[in-house]
């Protein structure tokens, strides 16, 4: 839906995808479950890298600060929190930006309806090994950018609103800890990163082809 209608003139731009649904139905109907999947494995490596690295530096970083400035390591601060929450966030963007950039690619890829720039790979390697032989290293890195301070904005609000949303529920409708209450705070802080990330989410896809010169 983003990537739609950017390599036409304008009042030339088609729309395939009228929203979420309509874009699922359109997909599965011209491609089957495969189209909506495209690109799931390099999806996976790059949320394991992404979430790698802002779990793995989040607590370490959060916890020399609050040594630093509260000289507790046990000190909850909000402005410290989300802090750390967006620099490991960037730090994880910057690591896995190569497959996201590939998964972009794989995924605005279609034989049938066809958006954008294509660029028909056949897995996440086949479109590491063209984009660096076009490109050079500085290819896979194209957007990484946006997707820093696109993952920054959601990775500064993410832990917070997580516990501040667990602390509320267990206060106001006394939920006990469990699966229900990690679930509620959950659904919250997603919904709030989802807010906060969505913005400059057009960003991390514009960088991914040729701009339109009219």
């Amino acid at each position: 839906m983003q990537l739609q209608g950017e390599l036409q003139d304008k009042g030339h731009q088609p729309h395939h995808y009228k929203g979420p649904f309509h874009g699922v139905r359109v997909i599965v109907g011209n491609e089957g479950l495969r189209g909506i999947y495209r690109g799931l494995g390099t999806a996976y490596i790059y949320q394991i890298l992404l979430n790698g690295c802002r779990l793995s530096f989040y607590e370490p970083m959060r916890k020399t600060l609050a040594s630093l400035v509260f000289r507790d390591d046990k000190t909850q601060s909000l402005p410290i929190n989300m802090f750390c929450g967006a620099t490991s966030g960037m730090i994880g963007a910057a690591a896995g930006s190569p497959f996201f950039l590939v998964k972009t690619r794989l995924q605005s890829y279609s034989p049938f309806l066809p958006v954008g720039t294509q660029h028909q790979y056949r897995n996440a390697w086949d479109g590491l090994s063209h984009i660096y032989r076009a490109e050079g290293a500085g290819g896979l890195f194209r957007g990484v950018g946006a997707a820093m301070i696109r993952t920054g904005f959601g990775s500064s609000v993410q832990l917070p609103t997580y516990f501040f949303a667990k602390r509320r529920l267990v206060k106001h409708l006394g939920m006990e800890e469990g699966p229900a209450l990690h679930l509620a705070s959950s659904t919250v802080s997603g919904f709030v990163v989802c807010v906060f990330m969505h913005p400059p989410g057009a960003l991390t896809a514009a960088p991914h082809r040729p701009p339109f010169i009219g």
